[in-house]
C-alpha cells in the first residue's frame, strides 16, 4: 500500500482526521500530506491537523491535537460529560502553570492549575464526534466550578450538581476528597446538605 493510501486509511479509521504527528510517527514523509491537500483528498484544518473533506469538524479534538497539554474543564467538561446540554460558547481548557498558552488567547478560556493538581481527575472521554479527548472527571469539574474569586455562577451550574447527586454513578467520597484537596470542601458541603 502506498503512503497516500495509508494516510487516507488512518484518517478514515480516526473519524476523518489525521495529524502530521501521526504521519511522522508512522515514518511517512509529510510531503504526502501536502500532496493530498493539493489533490483535494484532505483539507488542512489547523496547523498539523488534516481532515477528509466529508468529515465533520470536531473542535474539541482539533484543540486537543493542537494543544495536547490542555485538559477540557469547567463548562466544557460538563458538556463533554453530558452534565449539561448547553454547548459552551467558548471552550475552556486547563494548562499547568508555566505552560506558555499565549497563542490560545481569544480562541479559548485558559485556566491554570498547580502541577500538583493538574492531572487530578483526568479521564479520556469521547467528543461529540467520537474522538478521544482528555477532560476532567465530573467530581473534579464540580470542584473547579466552585473555586476561586471568579467561580462560575453556581446558579447556572446547579442543574449539573443536582444531576450528579441524583446519578447512580455518583462517588461522593471521591468528590469530597477532591474538594478537600482543591480547598472547596466548605462550599461543596453547603450544596450537598441541600441536595442529598
Amino acid at each position: 500500500m502506498d503512503n497516500t493510501k495509508k494516510i487516507l486509511n488512518i484518517a478514515i479509521e480516526n473519524n476523518g482526521i489525521i495529524t502530521s504527528a501521526k504521519v511522522t510517527e508512522l515514518g511517512i514523509p509529510r510531503i504526502y500530506l501536502s500532496q493530498l491537500v493539493k489533490s483535494g483528498k484532505l483539507q488542512k484544518v489547523d496547523r498539523g491537523i488534516y481532515a477528509l473533506p466529508e468529515a465533520w469538524e470536531d473542535e474539541f479534538y482539533i484543540l486537543q491535537a493542537r494543544y495536547p497539554a490542555g485538559i477540557f474543564s469547567h463548562e466544557s467538561a460538563l458538556f463533554l460529560l453530558s452534565f449539561t446540554d448547553r454547548t459552551p460558547s467558548v471552550i475552556t481548557m486547563t494548562f499547568p502553570y508555566g505552560y506558555h498558552a499565549q497563542t490560545l488567547k481569544g480562541k479559548i478560556i485558559i485556566k491554570k492549575a498547580n502541577r500538583e493538581f493538574y492531572e487530578l481527575g483526568v479521564e479520556e472521554i469521547l467528543s461529540p464526534n467520537g474522538h478521544t479527548v482528555r477532560a476532567y472527571s465530573i467530581e473534579r469539574t464540580l470542584c473547579d466550578i466552585l473555586r476561586g474569586k471568579n467561580a462560575i455562577d453556581i446558579e447556572q451550574n446547579l442543574p449539573a450538581i443536582k444531576k450528579y447527586t441524583n446519578s447512580s454513578e455518583k462517588n461522593i467520597p471521591l468528590l469530597l476528597e477532591y474538594a478537600e484537596k482543591l480547598r472547596v470542601l466548605n462550599k461543596l458541603r453547603k450544596y450537598l446538605e441541600v441536595l442529598l
